[in-house]
C-alpha cells in the first residue's frame, strides 16, 4: 500500500468505481491462475525488517523523515509512526546459504540505520513493544506525514469513532482510552515470506495456521506495555484491538475484526481468502487506479492488480496471501506477520528457519492437515501461545494435548530440519538457527521471559521508569552483542544509564590473533595451545565462528591434577571441562565497562562478540596496555 495516490473515497461514487475495480481484479486473477500464469520454478524467501528509533534516553524518537532523507530509497521505508522505520530485504531462492545471507544482509542494514541515527544521538532497538513507548508518544502529531497514513487512520476513526477503549488482561491489567488509531505504530514485527505455486498454496497456507501458536510460542518477545506484565506477545492483543472498526451494538452478530486469524481453513485456491475479504469487510481506501486490466490480459502482461493489492493491505490476517510479479511473471506469496521484531537478528532468523522448515516438510508428515485438526483448535492454540509463550498447552491432531516444549521439541524441530534439508539449505545454517530454537525452549529464556524476569528484579530496586529504561538499554546493549536471547544475562541497575560508547572502547585494545577449539576436540590440543602459545584463555567456538564456551589454564591444570590423583577420569572433549555460556562484552563497549564486569564477577578474561560471532578477547594482559597508554597521556599532559 505504497503509492500515495491512496486516499479515503470522496463519494458514494467512488467507493463504488473502486469496488468495481476490485472485483475486476479477483476476475483477472481467476484467469490468471485458470491459465497457469504463476511462477512454479522458483521459490523464493523474503523478510522486511520494522525497527524502533530510540533517543539517548531509550525513548522513542520520531524523527524517521529526517532519516530517511539521508538513507534514500536503499531499501528503506516508513510506517505508521515517525519513530519507526522498515527494512526491505533482497528475496532469496530457498536453497544454501539463504538464512545466513538473509542475516547478513540485515545486519548491513541496520549498522546503515545505526551510522545515520547516530548523527542525531539516537540508537534503534528491536522489539515486539518498546517497553519504554509512553502514551504520550501515540499522539497524533507522531503520525508519518504520508498521504496514505492520513488516510487510513481517517478512514478507521470514521468507521469506529475517534474515541476507543484498549483492554488486555495479564499478569497486570491494561485498561485506557485511546483517540488515535496511532495505538498500532507500538507494534514492529518481522515478517517472512515464502513463495509457493498455486497448485501448493491451500496446502501450505493451512499448514502455515496449523503450526502458527507453536512457532509464535519459542518467539514471543512483548511483554511490557505501558509498565504493564500483559500477554507474552501483547503485539497480538495491541494490533487487534488498535484497528478494530467494530462497534457494539444491543444484539449479538457474528462480525470480524480487520486484524483477523481467519474463520475457517481454504479449500480451493487463494481466491477464497480475497473473496472473504471483500465479502466481510468494507472497502475503507480508495485510489486513482489507472492500469487497463483487461487489456494488458489480452497483451498477455502480468497487472499489478492495485485495488486488490490496497483493500489487501487494510484487512490484516496474521498469514496473508501475497501477490507480486517478478521478472514480469506474476507469483503467490505467503507472509507471515507473527513474528515480534528482536530480540536478536540472529533469534529472528532462528524463527525464520523453523518456519521455513516447517512448511517445506510438514506436508509428508501432517498431509491434509485441514482433515486431522480443528480450525477452532488450531485459532484457541495461537491465542493461547500469544498469552503464554512456553507455557502454553496446545491441541493438536487427534486430540492429543501437547506442552509447547513437547510439541517444538519432540514433533516440530526435527520435521523443520528435515524440511530445510529437503530445500537444499546448506547443513551449517540449518544447525546454526534450528539449535537456537532448541536452546531457546530448553532454557524457557524467550525475549519475553527475559524481559519480565529482568523487570520483576529491577523493580524491587528502582522505579518503573527507571526499570523501564534499564531493561531497553540492555535489550539495545545486548542486540549489537548478537548473541541469542537465551545467552542473555538479566539486565541491571547499571543498565539504568544511557549506554553509550566512551573515548576507550574494547574494540581498541582487545586481542584479535586467537587461538580457538571446538567443543568435540580433545583437552589435550587446549593444553598444548596453552603451552606453545604462553595464553592463559582459549576459546570455544562452532563453525560459524559462534562462541559457546571458554576453557583456562586453571581449568585445565585442574582437570589434570584430578586425573593424576585419581578424583576423575581423564575428560575425552573440551565439552566436558569449558565454561559454557561464558560472560562476554561487544568491541564498543567502553573499557571501563570491561574493567567493571571483570572485577565484580571476579573473571580474568572477557570474551568480545558481536552480532553473535566472536571477534576478540580482553584480558588481564590488556589491561598493561591501557595502564601504559593512560601513563603516557598523563606524563604528555604534565609535560606541557
Amino acid at each position: 500500500m505504497g503509492d500515495e495516490r491512496v486516499h479515503l473515497p470522496e463519494s458514494k461514487e467512488e467507493s463504488q468505481q473502486f469496488l468495481k475495480y476490485l472485483l475486476r481484479d479477483v476476475r483477472a486473477m481467476e484467469k490468471m491462475l485458470n491459465e497457469g500464469w504463476f511462477e512454479i520454478d522458483n521459490v523464493r524467501i523474503g523478510a522486511e525488517q520494522e525497527v524502533c528509533l530510540i533517543d539517548k534516553h531509550a525513548k522513542p524518537y520520531p524523527i524517521a523523515m529526517e532519516l530517511m532523507e539521508k538513507l534514500g530509497e536503499n531499501g528503506f521505508t516508513t510506517e505508521l509512526a515517525r519513530f519507526n522505520l522498515e527494512a526491505n530485504l533482497t528475496p532469496q531462492l530457498f536453497e544454501r546459504k539463504c538464512l545466513s545471507n538473509l542475516e547478513t544482509e540485515i545486519l548491513k542494514k541496520l549498522d546503515r540505520i545505526r551510522e545515520v541515527i547516530q548523527e542525531f544521538d539516537g540508537d534503534l532497538a528491536l522489539a515486539g513493544v518498546l517497553p519504554t513507548i509512553r502514551k504520550s508518544d501515540l499522539d497524533i502529531k507522531n503520525l508519518t506525514p504520508l498521504q496514505r497514513y492520513h488516510a487510513l487512520c481517517d478512514a478507521i476513526n470514521k468507521l469506529r469513532g475517534e474515541e476507543y477503549d484498549l483492554r488486555i488482561q495479564g499478569a497486570d491489567e491494561l485498561l485506557m482510552r485511546f483517540n488515535t488509531p496511532l495505538l498500532e505504530a507500538s507494534n514492529t514485527g518481522f515478517q517472512v515470506h515464502l513463495q509457493v505455486s498455486p497448485d501448493e498454496f491451500v496446502e501450505k497456507y493451512n499448514m502455515a495456521q496449523a503450526i502458527a501458536g507453536p512457532v509464535l510460542a519459542a518467539a514471543v518477545n512483548s511483554p511490557l506495555l505501558f509498565g504493564k506484565r500483559l500477554w507474552s506477545e501483547t503485539r497480538i492483543a495491541l494490533f487487534h484491538q488498535s484497528v478494530d472498526t467494530r462497534k457494539v451494538g444491543d444484539h449479538l452478530r457474528d462480525s470480524s475484526p480487520r486484524v483477523t486469524f481467519g474463520n475457517d481453513w481454504i479449500k480451493e485456491s487463494i481466491l477464497e481468502i480475497y473473496r472473504e475479504d471483500i465479502a466481510r469487510y468494507r472497502v475503507i481506501l480508495s485510489a486513482n487506479v489507472d492500469e487497463n486490466v483487461e487489456e494488458m490480459l489480452e497483451q498477455r502482461k502480468a497487472p499489478a492488480l492495485r485495488a486488490l493489492q490496497i483493500h489487501n493491505g487494510t484487512v490484516y490476517r496474521w498469514n496473508r496471501p501475497c501477490y507480486g510479479i517478478s521478472n514480469g511473471k506474476p507469483h503467490l506469496r505467503i507472509e507471515n506477520r507473527v513474528f515480534p521484531s528482536g530480540p536478536t537478528v540472529t533469534d529472528e532468523i532462528a524463527n525464520a528457519a523453523f518456519w521455513l522448515g516447517l512448511l517445506k516438510g510438514m506436508s509428508s508428515h501432517y498431509p491434509n492437515i485441514h482433515e486431522k485438526l480443528d480450525f477452532d483448535d488450531v485459532r484457541m492454540n495461537f491465542f493461547a501461545a500469544s498469552k503464554l509463550g512456553l507455557d502454553t498447552k496446545f491441541r493438536w491432531v487427534n486430540d492429543k494435548r501437547y506442552s509447547a516444549v513437547e510439541l517444538i521439541t519432540e514433533e516440530f524441530l526435527p520435521i523443520a530440519r528435515e524440511g530445510l534439508e529437503k530445500a537444499g539449505v546448506d547443513h551449517g545454517d540449518i544447525s546454526s538457527y534450528l539449535d537456537i530454537i532448541e536452546d531457546r525452549t530448553d532454557s524457557g529464556q524467550t525475549g519475553s521471559f527475559w524481559m519480565v524476569k529482568s523487570y520483576n528484579e529491577l523493580s524491587k530496586k528502582v522505579s518503573r521508569e527507571q526499570a523501564l529504561t534499564a531493561v531497553t538499554n540492555a535489550m539495545v546493549k545486548n542486540q549489537k552483542k548478537g548473541e541469542p536471547i537465551h545467552k542473555w544475562g538479566l539486565a541491571k541497575v547499571d543498565d539504568m544509564e544511557n549506554w553509550q560508547p566512551h573515548t576507550l572502547l574494547v574494540e581498541e585494545f582487545m586481542t584479535t590473533d586467537l587461538f580457538t577449539v571446538q567443543k568435540d576436540d580433545i583437552p589435550e590440543l587446549v593444553a598444548n595451545l596453552i603451552d606453545w602459545r604462553r595464553i592463559r584463555y582459549v576459546p570455544v567456538e562452532d563453525d560459524s565462528k559462534h562462541l559457546v564456551g571458554l576453557i583456562t589454564m586453571r581449568k585445565i591444570f585442574r582437570e589434570y591434577n584430578n586425573m593424576i590423583h585419581g578424583e576423575a577420569e581423564e575428560s575425552t572433549s573440551v565439552d566436558d571441562i569449558m565454561i559454557k555460556n561464558p560472560i562476554t562484552i561487544h568491541p564498543e563497549a567502553s573499557i571501563l565497562e570491561a574493567v567493571d564486569i571483570m572485577d565484580s564477577q571476579k573473571i580474568g578474561c572477557l570474551p568480545v562478540v558481536k552480532n553473535n560471532r566472536l571477534v576478540g578477547i580482553i584480558t588481564e594482559q590488556n589491561y598493561m596496555t591501557i595502564t601504559k597508554r593512560l601513563l603516557r597521556r598523563l606524563h604528555s599532559d604534565a609535560e606541557r
